[in-house]
């Protein structure tokens, strides 16, 4: 950490932690009520029930198929459901696993599970298809489950575009909103530490100044302020990420004050014709971006658009490799700001603390499993020599009638140790989501969410303010890799 001289934030779902029982459930209604009244969906969508619990991230829609599947990282598919119905094993590997040429389960045929935004759309494109093959007369305007589910994106979309949900959530932060009591004191640690820290979110500011007033002094309506800018150097509205990390916009100032854009020239404000002056909190920001003066009061400047390169000139930063920044996307924020820039990555994953605590839980059933898998593989390589020995003729007469009863026992034995670990994996299975299995595993390969996170992440916590209870200038060494041929050789301990 010490060679890292700005950290960034994300706003939702990193420093603002949504409650998904009140949230999702917000997001769910207000989508249907688009599907109704927008696109014309039978009012019967009304009825529809909504589980927070059913959804994880990480999973993937298949459009055309009308179909919800989890992948491991070579992307087999290892569950798969069609509207609420699991497909068997036979369905599942014909449809994806044993063709000719996998699909590569990607955009624009698949949709991604990434973020907690899209559990409540996923959920009601699962009831959606159910009702269309329950009763297929029911939506007269079916053209197949790709365009519906072009259809409840859209009304996603619209859902931000009009503010209903952010309206909800202005009037109420407390119902949607988890209170967070370490956060501002996180942020203003890592502040005396003398790094700088920035905003970069792809909300506007109108809603940017509603949660970030209630993170930071639980202000609301009226009471609002700009108190909170106090916390950050620079604040960025409206990224766009991640086009917002290879794509060139135009940069706007704006005023706190009334949420008005004023255009700028490297970041400096220009005053247009027939304007005598700008708001006193538009000027007095330098000159040039590299002179970014946030002035007396010490709050930091605020703007809309712009990119990576803004940003940079605005703090100074001179690589990637000195930035830091937080995020809970791991397309969004994590994947472009480290691949294509070189930013140190910490991505934010709130449901590792129930897989931590579960994973403990079930120390026993993991050791279990793992005598079991080795059982089954000596079992299974004893039994393939005895096969290919009698197929090859190399048992002497008098000792085929021990070696076929041997033979009989070790059949017994493996399928005994079969049906024990099968059962057992599937209670382990469950014990993380009765659905959907651990978030960062399928089977035991990592899922596709894990290695990406393996991959892109350089850190990774529960909450962002478990920042607070380490030392802003704490090393974090990476882990050892070690491969298969090492496993067992104490390789893990090893330090660089």
């Amino acid at each position: 950490m010490k060679q890292i001289k700005a950290v960034g934030f994300d706003m939702d779902y990193t420093l603002a932690q949504y409650k998904p029982d009140t949230f999702e459930l917000l997001a769910h209604s207000q989508t249907v009520d688009k599907l109704v009244t927008a696109f014309g969906y039978p009012s019967e969508l009304y009825d529809f029930k909504f589980d927070w619990r059913y959804m994880m991230r990480g999973l993937i829609i298949d459009k055309a198929r009308g179909n919800v599947i989890k992948v491991d990282r070579h992307k087999y598919v290892k569950v798969a459901y069609h509207g609420f119905r699991c497909l068997s094993s036979e369905e599942r590997n014909a449809a994806y696993n044993l063709s000719a040429v996998r699909d590569d389960c990607e955009e624009p045929a698949y949709g991604m599970i990434d973020t907690l935004f899209s559990l409540a759309e996923a959920y009601l494109f699962m009831q959606l298809v159910e009702l269309v093959d329950k009763r297929p007369g029911k939506l007269p305007n079916f053209t197949g489950y790709a365009g519906m589910y072009r259809d409840v994106r859209a009304a996603v979309d619209l859902c931000h575009r009009d503010g209903s949900l952010k309206r909800h959530v202005a009037a109420d932060p407390s119902k949607y909103i988890h209170d967070d009591p370490h956060l501002e004191s996180m942020l203003q640690m890592y502040k005396r530490s003398g790094r700088k820290l920035f905003l970069a979110t792809n909300s506007l500011w109108d809603y940017t100044n509603v949660v970030m007033n209630y993170l930071c002094g639980k202000r609301v309506g009226k009471a609002k302020s700009d108190e909170w800018l106090r916390m950050f150097e620079l604040v960025m509205v409206g990224c766009a990420k991640p086009g917002f990390f290879s794509e060139r916009r135009p940069l706007f100032a704006v005023s706190t004050r009334d949420g008005s854009l004023h255009n700028t020239d490297n970041g400096a404000p220009i005053i247009p014709i027939g304007a005598e002056d700008l708001p006193d909190d538009i000027l007095g920001r330098g000159s040039t971006m590299s002179q970014l003066d946030v002035g007396d009061d010490d709050k930091a400047a605020v703007f809309q658009g712009g990119n990576y390169v803004d940003l940079h000139q605005m703090l100074g930063v001179r690589a990637g490799s000195e930035v830091l920044y937080v995020g809970d996307h791991i397309y969004g924020d994590i994947l472009r700001s480290k691949k294509s820039l070189g930013w140190r990555t910490m991505l934010v994953v709130p449901e590792l603390e129930q897989e931590l605590a579960v994973g403990e839980a079930t120390r026993a059933t993991q050791f279990e499993l793992k005598m079991l898998r080795n059982a089954r593989a000596d079992l299974d390589t004893q039994i393939q020599r005895l096969e290919w020995a009698f197929r090859q003729r190399e048992i002497p007469p008098e000792a085929l009638l021990q070696n076929q009863e041997q033979l009989s026992l070790l059949r017994a034995e493996r399928e005994a140790a079969k049906d024990r670990h099968s059962q057992l994996l599937l209670e382990h299975h469950q014990a993380f989501h009765p659905i959907w299995g651990q978030l960062l595993k399928t089977g035991y390969q990592n899922s596709r969410y894990g290695h990406q996170i393996d991959r892109f992440a350089c850190l990774y916590t529960s909450h962002v303010a478990n920042m607070a209870f380490y030392s802003p200038d704490r090393a974090y060494g990476g882990r050892v890799d070690y491969m298969a041929h090492e496993d067992g050789m104490g390789m893990e301990g090893m330090q660089n």
